[in-house]
């Protein structure tokens, strides 16, 4: 198995990169992790590098103000697009990028490509729960405007993709929507509804956005507009509620010393909602596997990332959507 690893991406690229590739390298030593990128910048990172971990030079960067799709096709030997090259060719199993979502995505569409059958491809990340197992919502990003159609599909890739990767028998999926009643909501998810009942997955009907946190499904669909707007109030609110608690315990020595003995319980639920120990979003519907790494991704992240598309190739996720779409 080979995983290519856009070595430019990201706010910390390449060390973080190089970081998790390394730490990725040592521990799945089947698999041949490949970092793509200025290889004058990568050799003096990788310091006792495992011989599984090789480098592919690439002597452009997609830089994150870049015009996505302007970008792609200008910049021929960026990163970001030999990876994307190698996937489609086949010389990798997967490819990984922090880098520009925008130009991923581009570079999913226009270099890797799209399953047949699929109309427009899904960014799905990981929303965290209550209970830690988290929610793969999609889309939440990749197109702002979405079709009954493009529901049924996300909804379809969705499960899948929390059977084979996550190993859950039966995935509860969910539509995101302002009520629970079946006739509730616009008119995009008044006719995604009936789709999705007849779609071979377990459909647990509306879901409200307040019930989310509390794990009331396995996939949440909705469209691009809605869902990222979903995952940056959560962002935010969960940042907002970590800089209260600091600062409540930063009041006076009692809160200073309560703080102390609450301490492992505090990085207890900061690490449920940290985004790091999911690895990143994979863009569903494409005909070879693309993950997005947070902008901010460290070496764990990266490293979870490769995890978690070993996980996905082994188990045939992008073979097993083509085939059951070809169905539809």
């Amino acid at each position: 198995m080979k995983i290519a690893i856009d070595a430019m991406g990201g706010d910390h690229a390449p060390q973080s990169n190089v970081d998790g590739a390394l730490a990725a390298a040592r521990e799945w030593k089947d698999t041949e992790v490949i970092l793509v990128g200025d290889q004058a910048k990568i050799d003096p990172l990788l310091k006792n590098r495992p011989s599984n971990l090789t480098v592919r030079h690439a002597g452009e960067v997609i830089e994150a103000e870049d015009e996505p799709v302007r970008a792609v096709r200008r910049k021929k030997d960026a990163s970001m697009v030999v990876a994307g090259r190698m996937v489609r060719e086949g010389e990798a199993d997967a490819m990984i990028s922090a880098g520009n979502t925008g130009a991923l995505m581009t570079t999913g569409l226009l270099i890797v490509g799209r399953v047949g059958g699929i109309e427009r491809p899904a960014l799905a990340p990981m929303i965290p729960t209550l209970d830690g197992k988290g929610v793969l919502a999609l889309d939440l990003g990749a197109n702002m405007d979405a079709k009954p159609e493009h529901l049924a599909q996300y909804a379809l890739m969705g499960s899948l993709y929390r059977e084979k990767v996550h190993n859950i028998a039966k995935p509860r999926v969910g539509l995101l929507n302002v009520g629970t009643e079946p006739g509730k909501g616009n008119e995009l998810t008044k006719h995604a509804f009936p789709l999705l009942e007849e779609l071979p997955i377990h459909f647990v009907g509306n879901v409200e956005a307040r019930d989310v946190m509390n794990g009331v499904c396995d996939v949440l669909v909705c469209d691009g507009f809605a869902g990222n707007i979903l995952l940056k109030s959560i962002e935010g609110t969960a940042g907002a509620l970590f800089s209260l608690l600091k600062e409540q315990f930063s009041q006076s020595l009692k809160t200073k010393l309560a703080a102390a003995m609450m301490m492992p319980q505090l990085r207890n639920l900061k690490s449920v909602m940290d985004y790091k120990e999911h690895g990143g979003a994979p863009l569903l519907g494409l005909s070879g596997l693309v993950v997005k790494g947070h902008g901010s991704s460290d070496g764990n992240a990266i490293k979870n990332a490769v995890r978690q598309a070993r996980t996905a190739t082994q188990n045939r996720l992008v073979q097993s959507i083509s085939s059951e779409i070809s169905r539809k």
